[in-house]
């Protein structure tokens, strides 16, 4: 909805005397776990990104992608006490997909909320609910994310969509910051980062709706926590993300951010071992490449579509796939945006399969820089 869009875009203001009142992201962070899966109002914006593959469990050949992301957007760094159910400091935007791989089906779904006892709202430590909103208008169900003491249990719905999932998820790895201490660099300057950390591995299972027909499904998921107050620096238009498991245990997070010529502006990677060891690798020691592009028929932006990547000190040479190329998100409700995410498979230099994961592209076409 246009009002949905413009209010998320007045969020991203630089308001005059706010920013500096937010706290900055950055080295020394007091980390405590579980209390960190919780928010943190403190900072400007803040994520829980889940993205898995999953498999039917009475048909293992089919197979399906998902994502379901929580947002928080703050408007105000310090509650101004009005003594009205209405008013809110932050904004909650959702985002939920899923691709059913063998009919050849993307679904996407978004919402933008305040956070009002009606609307949406963010747990407070220990309540095992984390991030709650209403579904989208028209559909009478809750979307949710909560910790289930070891993992996330959660749930979205769009009847509109005919779309819904429902999972649960433990982990087979610990936690892994994506930077010392966990602090993520996102360029040069101490306010170009995010406190970011990873579950690389999280066994899944459950269910998904799809056209009213529900399927029992397990699988595994990846589940990335970030939250700063830095916004993409006035050259930056997007980036390229990528999280990628492989077969013999390995997990790989990389991304690029991109300037407006198309351009690496600055990418991180980390990997990490089959016991859960993170190793962060300098800019010399890994490659990627586009070996293909996507021209989307809905709106027209073209996408990077399949990738070399090379990683010599691990003897590593990855072809990325997507499961199938149509996998890009379409906003209605929350912004006038469209992005690329989706499921990948990976491929070792004879062909065989070797893994899977998921990409996001950001910032493709005209006029679509992310808001946040």
């Amino acid at each position: 909805m246009k009002g949905s869009a413009a209010l998320l875009a007045l969020a991203m203001l630089p308001l005059a005397g706010l920013a500096a009142a937010w706290r900055q992201a950055g080295p020394g962070y007091p980390w405590s776990f579980p209390r960190d899966h919780w928010s943190h109002p403190e900072y400007r914006i803040e994520w829980w990104y889940l993205t898995g593959t999953l498999a039917d469990s009475r048909s293992p050949a089919r197979h399906f992608g998902y994502q379901l992301t929580f947002f928080r957007i703050g408007l105000l760094p310090e509650e101004r006490g009005l003594d009205s159910l209405w008013s809110s400091g932050h904004l909650l935007m959702g985002h939920a997909a899923l691709g059913d791989f063998s009919a050849g089906r993307h679904r996407f779904s978004d919402l933008l909320y305040r956070e009002t006892p009606l609307l949406a709202g963010f747990g407070r430590f220990p309540d095992p609910r984390l991030v709650w909103s209403r579904a989208p208008a028209g559909t009478d169900a809750i979307w949710d994310l909560r910790w289930n003491g070891e993992g996330f249990d959660f749930r979205a719905r769009d009847d509109e969509r005919r779309m819904a999932f429902d999972l649960t998820t433990r982990p087979t790895k610990p936690l892994v910051f994506q930077g010392p201490e966990g602090a993520s660099r996102k360029g040069a300057g101490d306010a170009a980062a995010s406190l970011y950390y990873s579950f690389t591995r999280l066994r899944t299972s459950g269910s998904l709706t799809l056209d009213g027909h529900t399927t029992p499904v397990q699988g595994e998921s990846w589940m990335d926590r970030e939250f700063s107050t830095s916004r993409l620096k006035p050259d930056q238009v997007g980036w390229d993300w990528f999280a990628l498991r492989l077969r013999d245990g390995r997990d790989l997070m990389l991304y690029r951010l991109r300037r407006k010529d198309g351009e690496t502006e600055f990418r991180s990677a980390t990997l990490v071992s089959p016991r859960g060891e993170a190793t962060y690798l300098s800019e010399d020691q890994w490659s990627i490449r586009a070996t293909a592009s996507w021209k989307s028929q809905a709106t027209g932006t073209v996408y990077p579509s399949g990738w070399q990547l090379e990683l010599p000190s691990e003897s590593l040479r990855l072809t990325i796939i997507p499961w199938m190329q149509d996998q890009e998100n379409i906003g209605r409700r929350s912004a006038d945006l469209r992005y690329w995410e989706g499921a990948v498979l990976l491929r070792g230099p004879d062909g065989s399969h070797v893994g899977e994961g998921y990409v996001e592209l950001t910032g493709y076409g005209a006029n679509n820089r992310p808001p946040v």
